[in-house]
């Protein structure tokens, strides 16, 4: 027996990266699956890709009736939503001096916005359906410390790991275990951009970035997104069920709390 088997999974933003892996591997470990995203055309090609286990469901969740609708979408197709995974962010920086306004409120609203009230809808369908579930938040090594050119993303995710703590402390009593996952430095698609920025801003040469970071990593390399794998599906089986709003660090030695 798979550790999901008979479990259904919302997934947001997981039409690619770290959120398609984590689709796939609970899908490998016997769950259902509703890839939401903003980007329909590869969250159709992600669950097309991963077969009968999965579906596909719009959502921006910046927009309430938009979170209610993915949400009311999975249940209908599956029954029911006994995981979710808070995967959907949006990575900003900028020097001190030349934060907007705009690209404070945007990224807010995503990043912590969008994990409560996406969070928020499934809690209560959860308590409504009773069984309890598991919510999984990302959070990032950024929530643990702040770094000098990226303020707005920092405070985010430090929002995210206390939105965590204190959501777990109020949903456990439904049996809800509400907990997160802090990555470091994980290779992907957007790392493109990242490195771009500092290069423009600490005078890189494209590329040096990277290389920097995944060679301060202590493990000596950049995580993937298959290294979060493990983590994602341990807080959604069994095995957690006595874990309370914690945020567990996968980052390769990074940071220690």
């Amino acid at each position: 027996m798979t550790r999901l088997d008979g479990k259904t999974a919302l997934i947001t933003g997981a039409a690619r990266g770290i959120g398609l892996a984590f689709a796939q591997a609970y899908v490998r470990e016997g769950a259902q699956v509703a890839i939401a995203d903003i980007d329909m055309a590869r969250a159709r090609q992600a669950a097309d890709d991963l077969g009968a286990a999965a579906i596909a469901v719009e959502m921006d969740i910046t927009d309430q009736a938009s979170i209610d609708r993915a949400v009311a979408e999975t249940v209908q197709h599956f029954g029911q939503i006994d995981i979710l995974i808070n995967n959907a962010a949006l990575f900003t920086a900028a020097p001190i001096t030349e934060i907007t306004r705009a690209d404070y409120a945007r990224v807010f609203d995503i990043n912590v916005g969008g994990t409560l009230f996406t969070l928020q809808a499934v809690a209560k369908h959860m308590i409504t359906r009773g069984g309890g579930g598991k919510i999984i938040n990302m959070a990032s090594q950024a929530g643990r410390r702040g770094e000098p050119l990226v303020a707005v993303y920092c405070a985010t995710k430090a929002a995210v790991i206390s939105l965590t703590q204190s959501a777990g402390l109020n949903l456990i009593a439904h049996g809800i275990n509400v907990n997160a996952i802090s990555p470091g430095v994980v290779d992907g698609e957007h790392w493109d951009g990242v490195d771009a920025f500092f290069a423009k801003h600490e005078n890189k040469a494209p590329g040096q970035k990277k290389k920097e970071v995944g060679e301060a990593v202590p493990y000596g390399r950049m995580g993937t997104a298959e290294d979060l794998t493990g983590m994602a599906v341990f807080l959604a089986s069994d095995d957690a069920d006595y874990i309370v709003a914690q945020t567990y660090n996968v980052d390769g030695g990074q940071w220690m709390s």
